[in-house]
């Protein structure tokens, strides 16, 4: 998986529109190999944006679990300490 895409479900507080778009926006470039389109792209290329965004929002929307939701702040902790466990850095 494209490192830059995060697990959007069972967080509290929920994704946001934001995150789900950008999500579907790494999603795309990772596909078509494109950071940026060309003019003549462009308009596929939002379009499919869009329809994933719509499709991972509906996918969140019905997704059911018993574990409890995840704590954003603990998620973003355990990232930084094995970012720093990676790559030397200090915490």
């Amino acid at each position: 998986m494209c490192r830059n895409i995060r697990t959007l479900f069972n967080f509290e507080p929920p994704a946001t529109e934001l995150e789900i778009r950008d999500a579907s926006l790494q999603f795309v470039r990772k596909l078509s190999g494109f950071s940026v389109p060309s003019k003549a792209n462009e308009a596929a290329f939002e379009r499919a944006v869009e329809d994933i965004a719509v499709a991972a929002r509906q996918l969140i929307i019905c997704l059911v679990t018993s574990a409890d939701p995840r704590d954003r702040g603990m998620e973003a902790e355990r990232a930084r300490a094995k970012s720093a466990a990676r790559f030397g850095l200090q915490p």
